[in-house]
């Protein structure tokens, strides 16, 4: 009897992560390739493509390749999905068995990205390729009662897209895609250190920045933080310290977009998953849930309780993972495409 290999990739904008049936998760690396332009070879996938990013000489290019949760360069990502499935299902060896594969893609999604999707997992190396809807995958790994008959809502934000769902009996009643995430929170703390202080500054610093002092609401102890990068009139190396304070309101534009568009869905709502949702309260998922304050600031906005997951960045990978042990009752619901 063969042994096919199961997989579940959480494929998005910022990160990649790979669960393996029976294995948990066997990878979780930055979703950046390093290509050389001349000859179009594939030089690093992942942590190594990370640190390349904004070092390298003019004949290499480290790019990421998918763009709001959905493939921009299809070639990119095509090779990056032949390492990835090489390296959780085959290591050093050639792989024996094509592996069934689940790909998650944000709710908002046509079916011309669906079909992409599929189509490259299955160039990749993929045997059966299907795809399931983040928010639903967010819901089963942070271990919601998505197949009871009662409305549970679900905000997954991950680094191109935030996913807010209403699950009900297994399926998903209510969904909106908003293309804002962590991307876009890292957009507005470079634009506005350059405006304030004449700095520009890199994505890993952005990013650097949010983890450290990044906040939605307010701290009961602010933070201050030291930041280098080239002052744009001088175009030397500058080094500048900034506050938490002043890093929140930076990000105060995106953060409200995601409570403007939690607030519309939940306006849809039918009433009777409406009180569901308020007896339950919203559940948080995805990276952009680690932002400090997020949920208090998301909980006065709604008047609803709201917590995030336990594994919140990795939720999605789990569910993926564990949609693929139950993907019978799965595929019934309607969650799991095929197309």
């Amino acid at each position: 009897m063969k042994f096919v290999p199961e997989i579940g990739i959480d494929l998005g904008t910022a990160n990649i992560l790979v669960y393996r049936r029976g294995k948990g998760i066997v990878l979780s690396e930055p979703t950046v390739v390093a290509i050389n332009s001349t000859n179009g070879k594939v030089l690093a996938v992942g942590n190594e493509a990370r640190d390349m990013l904004g070092r390298t000489p003019g004949n290499i290019t480290a790019i990421r390749p998918l763009k709001d949760g959905v493939i921009a360069d299809y070639t990119t990502t095509l090779k990056m999905l032949e390492y990835i499935i090489q390296k959780t299902c085959g290591g050093r060896s050639p792989i024996r068995f094509k592996p069934t594969t689940l790909v998650c893609v944000p709710s908002g999604v046509t079916n011309v990205e669906r079909r992409a999707v599929i189509q490259a997992a299955k160039e990749a190396g993929a045997g059966n390729a299907m795809t399931i809807e983040e928010p639903m995958a967010a819901a089963i790994g942070a271990g919601l009662p998505i197949s009871t008959p009662g409305g549970n809502m679900v905000v997954d934000i991950g680094g191109g897209t935030s996913d807010i769902a209403v699950i009900s009996l297994g399926g998903i009643v209510l969904s909106q895609s908003l293309r804002v995430g962590g991307n876009k929170l890292d957009e507005a703390i470079i634009r506005h250190i350059r405006n304030a202080y004449n700095l520009m500054i890199g994505d890993p610093t952005a990013e650097e920045v949010k983890i450290k002092i990044g906040s939605a609401y307010p701290l009961a102890q602010e933070l201050r933080m030291n930041i280098r990068g080239r002052d744009l009139v001088a175009g030397l190396p500058k080094s500048v310290e900034i506050s938490s304070e002043e890093i929140r309101e930076a990000l105060s534009e995106p953060v409200r977009q995601i409570a403007e568009k939690l607030c519309s869905v939940l306006e849809e709502t039918p009433p009777e998953l409406g009180s569901d949702v308020i007896e339950r309260g919203i559940t948080l998922t995805g990276g952009g849930a680690l932002l400090r304050g997020l949920d208090r600031l998301l909980q006065s906005v709604t008047d609803i309780p709201v917590r995030v997951a336990d594994n919140a960045l990795h939720c999605v990978a789990i569910g993926t993972g564990r949609a693929l042990e139950e993907l019978g009752a799965i595929r019934q619901s309607g969650a799991v495409s095929t197309i």
